[in-house]
């Protein structure tokens, strides 16, 4: 069964987030070089941060994400931001169009 992923990152915006998104060669309608096992990608700002909401199709698929995601994140120049990820099993799942 596939899995949710949570995150909310402190103090990062929608310019931070695209800079992130050009060094790992994605856009944000979908096209690019996104990693093997990710679902669906949703990401927004807030006063906050940014939120982002994955779907996974599993755990080990994230984690074997993660060294390219951390790569990208620290040739971007951007400092480690106070993080809260949450895990959560997959439930339902619908996708218009």
């Amino acid at each position: 069964m596939a899995e949710l992923l949570i995150t909310e990152i402190d103090g990062i915006g929608e310019a931070e987030y695209l800079k992130v998104n050009a060094e790992l060669g994605i856009d944000s309608d979908g096209q690019g070089d996104w990693p093997d096992g990710l679902i669906s990608h949703t990401a927004g700002t807030n006063d906050g941060g940014l939120i982002v909401i994955e779907i996974w199709e599993s755990r080990e698929a994230q984690e074997a994400a993660m060294p390219r995601l951390g790569a990208a994140i620290q040739k971007t120049g951007l400092q480690e931001k106070p993080m809260r990820a949450k895990w959560s099993k997959l439930k339902a799942q619908h996708t218009t169009g």
